[in-house]
């Protein structure tokens, strides 16, 4: 790479100061900084890197280079510094901003929605409404000024305020006007995500996307074909296995596979403490997919929504599933154009309504991959870093009962030792295969304990084969 100083980016008279003073760590990052706000990341990158070559412990450095580094595309690299910045009891409001930018970008928007949430409150410049509008729902509200319950005589009403940042009419103010039960269903969330992932960023899980295919792709791709069987778009399918393997990354590709909208569920958009809203917050969750069919609506941990019936004492969470099973049989409204996808680590505490047909008419195991899916898995988590020539084969084989985070692990060790090399070293080191063997060395994998719990259900309560595909992966014999 020629020398970032030689870029018309650099100003002249910033040049001249450096060659006389090369050693210079505060006027290296000033230049630093001017090239990244002028677009030149390549050479900010490097430019940071001898910063820190200087100084180490450069937080304003640190972050350029994430910064530099997210410019370009490398995330996991960004990341890695990020997330070590974050870690303080007082970090910097601009670390919290990338790491919200890194953590959508990962798909994980209620993670960003706190680190922005976090951001824009040590720093209110930091305020993005484009960011803002991605994280749509995920945000926070701000808490409702605590007014005096009652005012002397004397004073004069105070003038109505504009509603805070995320306020709607079912915050607390309005819930201390209506009695429970009576509370307004927020139906104006945001839109639906559309996702870019696709099966192509996917690597294995062949029976699971097959599965997909035939729920909604191919109906969408073809059809009249099949419509003349009177086969509908949509329906339910649960996915149960190990975490890490990539159940919610496989609902998100779906919706890009077709264009579809993406609804990601947790516990926290559907629970509420007043009576009768739990309900109302599921209803609109299932009105706003079929609004904007063809959609992928996907609950994730299920179980946690639809836990078994028999096990409860209060009739709260009963009323809950109640709700749950009528939205997915669509006795109001047809569910046609709806993929409802859901993903549980433990399929035992789940209600047994729910895989009645029609509702969760497709029960599949997803297994931590095998070995052509992990060597599959590592090209993409590597696709746009530096590295060597690597046989992703024999890796594969050294990653045996890796789940898919378990891999991501890997490749994140591995990045941050070869950061600290290349920090060392002034220049772009890439990934080579030694790298990643140390870093498959350093992590073990995380899926034993599940695999304890699953084979104990799997042979003491597995009356109806629910379970069969768990003995068959872990070669035990009914």
């Amino acid at each position: 790479m020629p020398d970032p100083l030689d870029s018309p980016l650099v100003p002249p008279a910033l040049r001249d100061a450096l060659h006389l003073a090369p050693d210079n760590a505060p006027l290296l990052l000033h230049v630093a900084e001017t090239v990244l706000r002028s677009g030149g990341f390549a050479e900010a990158e490097a430019l940071f890197k001898r910063v820190l070559a200087l100084d180490a412990r450069n937080a304003a450095a640190k972050l350029g280079l994430a910064a530099a580094f997210f410019q370009q595309g490398k995330h996991g690299a960004a990341h890695v510094i990020v997330e070590d910045m974050v870690k303080g009891d007082e970090p910097l409001p601009r670390a919290l901003l990338l790491h919200a930018r890194l953590a959508l970008h990962a798909g994980e928007p209620r993670l960003a929605a706190r680190q922005y949430a976090r951001a824009r409150e040590a720093d209110a410049k930091l305020a993005d409404p484009a960011l803002e509008k991605e994280l749509g729902a995920h945000l926070p509200k701000r808490p409702a000024p605590q007014l005096p319950k009652s005012l002397p005589p004397t004073t004069a009403p105070a003038p109505e305020e504009p509603p805070l940042f995320g306020q709607t009419e079912s915050d607390d103010a309005t819930r201390q006007r209506l009695p429970a039960g009576d509370l307004p269903a927020d139906l104006s969330g945001a839109e639906p995500e559309r996702p870019t992932t696709t099966f192509a960023d996917v690597g294995g899980m062949e029976p699971v996307k097959e599965e997909v295919r035939m729920k909604i792709i191919l109906p969408l791709q073809q059809p009249d074909l099949f419509k003349a069987y009177g086969k509908k778009i949509g329906g339910g399918i649960l996915m149960y296995g190990p975490p890490g393997c990539g159940k919610t990354y496989l609902a998100r590709a779906t919706a890009g596979e077709v264009n579809a909208g993406f609804l990601s569920v947790g516990i926290s958009d559907v629970l509420d403490m007043w009576i009768g809203q739990s309900e109302k917050n599921l209803h609109s969750l299932f009105e706003q997919a079929r609004s904007h069919r063809p959609c992928v609506l996907f609950f994730d941990e299920v179980d946690a929504l639809g836990a078994n019936r028999s096990d409860m004492l209060k009739s709260g969470g009963r009323q809950i599933i109640n709700q749950f099973l009528s939205e997915l049989d669509g006795v109001a409204t047809s569910n046609e154009g709806v993929l409802v996808l859901a993903a549980t680590n433990a399929p035992w505490h789940l209600d047994p309504a729910f895989r009645r047909p029609g509702r969760f008419d497709r029960i599949l195991f997803v297994p931590p991959p095998d070995q052509a899916a992990r060597a599959s898995i590592l090209r993409l988590l590597l696709k746009g870093k530096p590295v060597a020539e690597i046989d992703f084969d024999a890796l594969a084989k050294k990653t045996e009962g890796f789940s898919g985070a378990d891999l991501k692990a890997v490749i994140d060790v591995a990045v941050e030792a070869k950061l600290r090399e290349a920090m060392r070293a002034g220049s772009l080191q890439p990934l080579a295969g030694r790298d990643l063997l140390d870093a498959v060395k350093r992590h073990k994998p995380t899926v034993s304990d599940w695999f304890q719990t699953a084979k104990n259900h799997a042979l003491y309560a597995n009356q109806s084969g629910l379970y069969d595909d768990i003995l068959a992966y872990m070669k035990i014999s009914k």
